[in-house]
């Protein structure tokens, strides 16, 4: 069996009834795989990668400054 781990909080899932799937990430030569949380954790995962979105921000200043 495959230990999963809480994307959260980094421990194992240990109880499979406790895991739940919050996400996909894409693979670059593959399938890609899933992404798990402890359910009670699911809320607390962040899903957009801060690095994507401090560039997208500067776009989006650069398009508004120049219109």
């Amino acid at each position: 069996m495959t230990t999963r781990v809480c994307r959260a909080c980094d421990e194992p899932i240990t109880d499979p009834d406790n895991g739940v799937v919050v996400a996909h990430e894409a693979g670059n030569s593959g399938p890609g795989w899933d992404v798990y949380a402890h359910k009670a954790h699911a809320d607390d995962v962040e899903l957009i990668d801060p690095d994507l979105l401090r560039i997208m921000i500067r776009i989006w200043a650069v398009k508004a400054a120049a219109q």
